[in-house]
């Protein structure tokens, strides 16, 4: 983990927080460039957009591809905070994302280590470098308080 690691992983958080405005689940994700600079940013918009494949690395990498004009994305690192989910591990590998930064684990549905580890599969042809947990405590928390606000309110 680096401090670069640590900083997307803030801008991701920051991302997310915006979530909750929205009436959206607070994950967030932003690709930077092989520089470090941020060029996309997004968080969850299934909610709003009532569409099923809104999540925010999906999003985030869609604007990235046109940000860059390619959807070639190599030497971009992905950093979202909640570890993607099959749709979202298979979208970073075929964009050809170079590194992949999560801070929560997805016990229910993750798909880069928690149930399956679709980035790390021999078969395919792309493999990106992972840094797991970065920012972990911070990402569960808004994660956690979220639902359980959620909870609280369905509860009234």
């Amino acid at each position: 983990m680096s401090g670069a690691d640590e900083a997307a992983i803030s801008a991701a958080l920051a991302v997310a927080r915006d979530a909750v405005a929205h009436g959206e689940v607070p994950i967030g994700a932003v690709v930077l460039d092989p520089s470090g600079a941020v060029i996309a940013s997004a968080h969850n918009e299934r909610e709003s957009a009532n569409d099923p494949t809104g999540h925010a690395e999906v999003l985030a990498l869609r604007r990235a591809g046109l940000a860059l004009g390619s959807w070639h994305l190599d030497g971009c690192t992905l950093a979202v905070t909640l570890e993607p989910c099959t749709m979202c591990a298979g979208a970073l590998v075929l964009a050809r994302i170079s590194r992949l930064v999560f801070g929560a684990w997805d016990p229910k549905a993750g798909a880069v280590g928690s149930l399956w580890d679709v980035v790390r599969d021999r078969r395919l042809n792309h493999r990106p470098e992972v840094a797991a947990g970065v920012g972990e405590a911070e990402c569960s928390a808004l994660l956690a308080g979220f639902f359980a606000g959620r909870r609280r309110d369905a509860a009234l």
